[in-house]
């Protein structure tokens, strides 16, 4: 693969969150944006606002719930964190359009874009399955 090729590949599967964030608010209806972090609940508790909350280790049971005519933007934790590559897989290989928000919440955060804090009641399992 040449370098070309490689920049080429990874446009079409990241998206940034300036470039999500434009593209959102002109087509509200055309993606979902999916939460894939795994690990305790109190350290998960700030999500991206309007995000849909599947971590990845329970994603392959929870296909039912995301629809297969929108774009699916999944993001994790950081630039370090592969736990978005791992769902996009799953979710490819299941015939979804997929990219990578990235940066995840790390990079959203630091923009000061919208986030949400989760109450009690949308409590999230602890385990990490990490």
């Amino acid at each position: 693969m040449n370098a070309l090729d490689y920049f080429n590949a990874r446009l079409e599967a990241t998206i940034s969150p300036m470039d999500y964030m434009k593209a959102s608010k002109a087509d509200p209806n055309k993606y979902m944006l999916i939460d894939v972090r795994n690990g305790p609940a109190h350290v998960r508790n700030v999500t991206i606002h309007g995000a849909a909350i599947i971590p990845q280790q329970e994603l392959a049971d929870r296909l039912s719930e995301i629809p297969k005519d929108k774009e699916i933007i999944l993001y994790c934790w950081d630039v370090w964190c592969n736990t978005a590559a791992k769902a996009a897989k799953v979710l490819l290989e299941n015939g979804f359009k997929v990219k990578e928000l990235t940066g995840g919440i790390t990079a959203w955060k630091e923009l000061d874009f919208p986030v949400s804090t989760l109450t009690e009641e949308k409590a999230l399992p602890d385990d990490c399955g990490c």
